[in-house]
């Protein structure tokens, strides 16, 4: 485990976790984080028995999924270079990008941001067009992630290990290196929040995006992250079979809960929290609202179910196989139950 980092829970003093190293250094770039091999999925069996609701096929992996409440429409990355878009009502389309996409993000207003080397791309759900925009200066910069701040502000992350904070759709504001990867961002409000597989960690940043307010480890070995409409970020510890929620305001872990079968694919919405087990091709909600989390419904997803989004309208869950298993979903997701 990084040794620079407190257990999850305990707060890290901002100069460490500035830094990213044992101890506090001037020049922290010249002083590799200690990291670990970054978990993943498991690799999914077979599906044993049929999935719940309907699913729909897709071209390829999904590698990640939005749900875009503004227009009623599920946005889904696969093949890292296609867009499938399904509406609630109509037929899928599908959308080409000039080049492969890394991870996506949306603003709930009828557009998605999608990283990619040296900038993004912009996609208006309504109509289909893309965008290319490119980030002044970073023409060769592999960017991995990427998330929209409440003000509206993108955040980029790069294989690098630095995120980048936009001032405009091109200008950076504030570049700040400090990790071995960036992995996955989320946001909540103003503040960015960095998953460093590598390092198990997860880092809120300020909101400036300058350097880091607070850094914990998260769990034997973190894989994905998502913040959810309850101000919580919530965490898959795939190596340590478990889910993990955090306050943001400040970083703290609030909640750590076994959950079996190698968890990876999460969404938060209003009601329950979503957990994908890739080792059983399961999805299972939990209610958070005891302080601990409570198992309420269970479901047989497609194969290998990495990728999580929900319809909060409807009450629609989104399982999205990144085997090329398709689309699944399960209307009234929550009021439902299947074991």
């Amino acid at each position: 485990m990084p040794s620079h980092l407190k257990p999850a829970g305990q707060l890290v003093c901002a100069g460490i976790a500035a830094v990213m190293i044992a101890g506090c250094s001037s020049k922290p770039s010249q002083v590799p984080p200690p990291t670990i091999a970054a978990a993943q999925a498991a690799i999914s069996p077979p599906v044993s028995a049929s999935p719940a609701g309907v699913v729909q096929p897709l071209t390829g992996a999904g590698l990640a999924a939005v749900f875009d409440p503004a227009t009623a429409t599920l946005v889904v990355l696969g093949d890292r270079s296609v867009i499938t878009v399904f509406p609630v009502v109509g037929t899928p389309r599908v959308v080409p990008l000039s080049g492969p996409a890394t991870a996506m993000t949306g603003d709930g207003r009828g557009r998605v941001d999608l990283s990619t080397r040296g900038g993004y791309f912009r996609l208006d759900i309504a109509n289909g067009a893309v965008t290319r925009v490119d980030v002044d200066g970073e023409q060769t910069t592999d960017f991995t992630a990427i998330a929209r701040r409440a003000d509206g502000k993108l955040v980029l992350g790069s294989a690098d290990g630095a995120v980048y904070t936009l001032n405009s759709d091109t200008a950076v504001g504030v570049r700040l290196a400090i990790f071995h990867r960036v992995d996955s961002l989320a946001a909540q409000g103003n503040t960015a929040l960095v998953l460093d597989r590598a390092q198990t960690s997860v880092t809120a940043l300020d909101t400036s995006g300058s350097k880091a307010d607070l850094s914990l480890r998260a769990g034997e070995g973190a894989t994905t992250m998502t913040a959810d409409p309850a101000g919580r970020v919530l965490v898959a510890d795939t190596r340590g079979e478990g889910l993990l929620v955090f306050g943001s305001d400040p970083l703290i872990l609030r909640q750590r809960y076994p959950v079996r079968g190698a968890p990876y694919g999460l969404v938060g919405t209003l009601g329950l929290v979503w957990v994908s087990q890739t080792e059983t091709n399961t999805v299972v909600g939990y209610d958070l609202a005891t302080g601990i989390p409570v198992e309420k419904v269970r479901y047989r997803t497609v194969q290998q179910p990495n990728s999580l989004a929900f319809d909060d309208t409807s009450g629609t869950l989104y399982v999205v196989s990144g085997s090329g298993a398709g689309v699944q979903a399960i209307p009234g997701a929550a009021m439902r139950r299947q074991r």
